[in-house]
């Protein structure tokens, strides 16, 4: 069931006809109140363009206290930024276009999938038992290695069909590629958090894109100039956040030590570095493990994957190893039905779960990314002299 708040008949009858069958229409705040008591489990509240504005937000602000797994799509007439970031503060989950029904119609769904994924964390809310995901940074010293395919990859292993409630957040903000790996529409981005003041549950929510059962999306903005807005304090914020939400956090990054790259280092509670066996790779990495001994990470929260692993170019697994001077964690093969899944935009691991490339890595991600959280050590060598703990 759907209820919707909209005083205009007209107004009221052509949404009701939008929304379906299964809709009750709220003409007045009394009515909406009296409502939501009737039913306290309905997940969906549509505010129509009729309701003066200022009423509607006091509506999302006081539910988003009481009732949090409900969503509020709120239909305007006239978008623009201002009134977007102004929803988004007040608890709105989604904000649509009073012209754009097949929009409207998508914002519902995602929305109560949303509300369906929350119940659960009521329910442990309500016990004691909150989450407090393990969070994993996927990182390359070198483009081209398999960073974002494999934490891609990674998070659809940890998710496991919804058993795990994974957020994957593609932390390369200038040229992320997660979005087109799993043929999503970058509608919502970080870029949006800007300006939203306090970064809490709802607002991360309003941003997620979901994808499957148990995976969400925090997806990089659609250009550079977007990606100069988001600060090194906000990802510090959003990943402080998102950690109370999920069970993991997979965080795909820039081949860089940027100022985001280094929070997310910070708060990691695991460090994935990938490399290919070739010697730019090996000595981008062993420069990127030195800068990662300067910064203090430690040492047991690093794991090495090595993607084409049998690639036959000249170098053993000894020969690597003896390279970077640290053992190789995870062997993923090399396989040209990965190029193809990419090209698709379904990683491999949805496309061919049995594939050796995916045993491979639901093996690494099962066998050596799940655990339980650790308590993060306290900033020391030049990341405490540079002031990068958030």
């Amino acid at each position: 069931m759907t209820i919707l708040f909209e005083p205009h008949r007209r107004d009221a009858q052509q949404l009701a006809v939008l929304l379906g069958s299964d809709v009750h229409v709220a003409s007045a705040g009394p009515d909406l109140a009296q409502m939501l008591r009737q039913y306290p489990n309905e997940m969906l509240v549509v505010i129509g363009p009729g309701v003066d504005l200022e009423l509607a937000l006091a509506v999302a602000a006081e539910y988003r206290v009481s009732r949090p797994a409900m969503g509020v799509i709120l239909v305007r007439d006239r978008l623009d930024v201002g009134l977007l970031g102004e929803a988004i503060r007040s608890g709105v989950r989604e904000a649509v276009a009073a012209n754009d029904p097949a929009g409207l119609l998508a914002a519902c769904a995602r929305s109560l999938d949303v509300s369906r994924q929350m119940a659960p964390i009521t329910r442990n809310q309500v016990s004691g038992s909150a989450f407090n995901a393990r969070i994993i940074t996927v990182f390359a010293a070198k483009g081209g290695c398999g960073k974002t395919t494999l934490a891609t990859n990674i998070a659809v292993a940890l998710a496991a069909g919804g058993a795990h409630r994974v957020g994957l957040i593609d932390l390369d903000l200038a040229f992320g590629d997660v979005a087109i790996m799993l043929q999503l529409v970058p509608e919502r981005s970080l870029a949006d958090a800007v300006g939203l003041g306090e970064v809490d549950e709802t607002a991360i929510r309003a941003l997620i894109t979901p994808y499957a059962p148990g995976l969400d999306t925090l997806l990089a903005p659609a250009g550079p100039a977007e990606a100069e807005r988001v600060s090194q304090g906000l990802v510090a914020d959003v990943l402080r956040t998102a950690r109370g939400m999920f069970d993991y956090l997979v965080v795909d990054t820039p081949p860089q030590f940027t100022d985001h790259v280094l929070t997310a280092l910070d708060a990691s509670h695991v460090h994935v570095l990938v490399t290919t066996p070739d010697i730019p790779s090996l000595k981008n990495l062993r420069i990127a493990l030195d800068t990662f001994d300067l910064l203090d990470l430690p040492k047991e929260s690093r794991l090495i994957v090595l993607n084409r692993s049998d690639a036959k170019v000249g170098l053993t697994a000894t020969d690597i190893e003896r390279v970077i001077r640290v053992p190789i964690t995870a062997h993923v093969p090399s396989s040209r039905d990965v190029p193809v899944s990419i090209n698709r935009g379904v990683p491999i691991m949805v496309d061919n779960p049995q594939h050796p490339v995916s045993k491979a890595i639901r093996d690494f991600s099962l066998g050596r990314l799940t655990g339980p959280v650790v308590t993060e050590s306290p900033v020391r060598g030049l990341r405490a002299i540079l002031g990068r703990k958030s």
